[in-house]
């Protein structure tokens, strides 16, 4: 694999495309891009063509699957700074949408929390790689460790 390859986007399969529009674009702040249909729509930021796709092709009305399935443990949305997590924390906040955690993993910080079908998600920033934990060899030690929320909130 190129070592530039990226994660370009994710396409989730839903249960109620307007709740899950809801949740993308309202409390996450994806805006729509494009629309085809009742049955599907693509939302991102920045004027890129799509970082999430969401559908019911197969799934309208469906349950989501217990967490004791195979399948998406969770996707993460990489922020640029610290300032862009703690904005999408408030976000979170505004809308009392529900954080399942929110850790310190050394190389980076991350809340987690699930939409509204289920599917994991992870808004994280990295830290600059100059400061992640490394052993004598040169290994990344990577590390969960709490995430200290209202210092997230309150920092400059």
């Amino acid at each position: 694999m190129d070592p530039k390859a990226m994660i370009g986007h994710v396409h989730l399969k839903v249960s109620d495309l307007e709740r899950s529009i809801e949740f993308y674009r309202d409390v996450l702040g994806f805006d729509i891009v494009t629309r085809m249909g009742d049955q599907s729509t693509f939302l991102s930021v920045g004027g890129y063509h799509h970082h999430i796709g969401l559908n019911t092709w197969e799934s309208q009305g469906g349950k989501a699957a217990p967490r004791s399935s195979p399948g998406l443990y969770h996707f993460a949305v990489l922020l640029p700074d610290r300032k862009a997590l703690a904005s999408a924390l408030k976000r979170l906040n505004e809308h009392q949408w529900p954080i399942e955690g929110a850790a310190d993993h050394g190389v980076s910080e991350a809340i987690y929390l699930s939409d509204p079908d289920g599917n994991g998600i992870e808004l994280y920033v990295d830290r600059p790689q100059a400061q992640w934990p490394r052993d004598a060899q040169g290994k990344i030690t990577m590390y969960t460790r709490s995430l200290d929320l209202e210092g997230l909130l309150n920092a400059p």
